[in-house]
């Protein structure tokens, strides 16, 4: 199925009401990364807040079969529903509120990872209707600021005290522990590399984690597959592989932001928890 020729026609439906202001695709769709299990992701912009016959009155006209109804929520309603076998996921704002968060980031640099996902997808969404309204919000986020860049990298700059029980760890077989910690540098890892690449984050747990770095340039050498295999290789020499790539990350910080201080990060990085004698 042509599923961004279904979105526009659902947004068609949601346009009929004359308190909507646009309709935006977001997600894998929008991006053309889209496989077989992904769904469609819509958001609304409202010039008023939606009642909810507002929001059940479309799912109402496709025949939709509801899955999650939530109610007003950290500034937005959502729901969930199936249409013609395919998952709709609707996020509905106020335009106001969008356009509020794209002054927090662009202005303020603000490195909330929520607030990210929401310009994002202004920047690398496709217009469904409203194309006044949307090409507006792109305007707005047209420029990556360097601020936000260096926010970015600094908010993930320190790998956290776990990291340097990582031997420890390792040696004990504590797997559970160990891939906590390898996920949350990972984690790391790419928050800094949306910063030296000037990117908006476009999903909190960095889904499409592939494409993403596919998209990047500045980035060590076959980043994508190294990463991987920090989860699918024996798990010494998948440690001493994090570890290198961390240490090249730092590299392209100093050559791309050399105003970024990491005097005693990449000491604190190396750092091991000794050994009782």
């Amino acid at each position: 199925m042509d599923l961004k020729a279904l979105a526009l026609d659902i947004a068609e439906i949601y346009k009929l009401n004359p308190k909507v202001e646009a309709a935006l695709l977001g997600g894998s769709v929008s991006r053309n990364w889209h496989d077989e299990y992904s769904d469609i992701e819509l958001f609304i912009f409202w010039k008023e807040a939606p009642t909810d016959h507002d929001r059940t009155e479309p799912i109402r006209k496709l025949n939709g079969e509801m899955i999650d109804f939530y109610p007003y929520e950290d500034e937005e309603w959502s729901e969930t529903y199936l249409t013609e076998g395919i998952k709709l996921e609707i996020s509905n704002f106020l335009t106001e509120t969008i356009n509020k968060v794209i002054e927090d980031v662009i202005t303020k640099f603000d490195t909330d990872l929520n607030k990210q996902c929401i310009v994002a997808t202004v920047d690398q969404g496709v217009s469904l209707s409203g194309d006044k309204v949307i090409e507006n919000m792109k305007e707005k986020v047209k420029v990556y600021p360097d601020e936000l860049s260096e926010a970015m990298i600094k908010e993930n700059l320190h790998l956290g005290n776990k990291w340097n029980n990582r031997e420890a760890l390792l040696e004990r077989q504590d797997w559970l522990m160990f891939y906590k910690v390898i996920v949350d540098v990972q984690t790391k890892i790419m928050g800094m590399l949306y910063g030296l690449n000037r990117q908006f984050v476009h999903h909190p747990a960095f889904k499409w984690q592939q494409h993403s770095l596919n998209t990047m340039t500045i980035k060590p050498t076959n980043i994508a597959s190294r990463l991987n295999s920090v989860f699918l290789d024996v798990p010494k020499i998948a440690l001493s592989e994090l570890e290198l790539i961390v240490q090249e990350v730092y590299e392209l910080i100093k050559s791309e932001f050399p105003q970024v201080d990491l005097s005693g990060v990449i000491d604190r990085s190396i750092f091991l928890r000794p050994k009782n004698n």
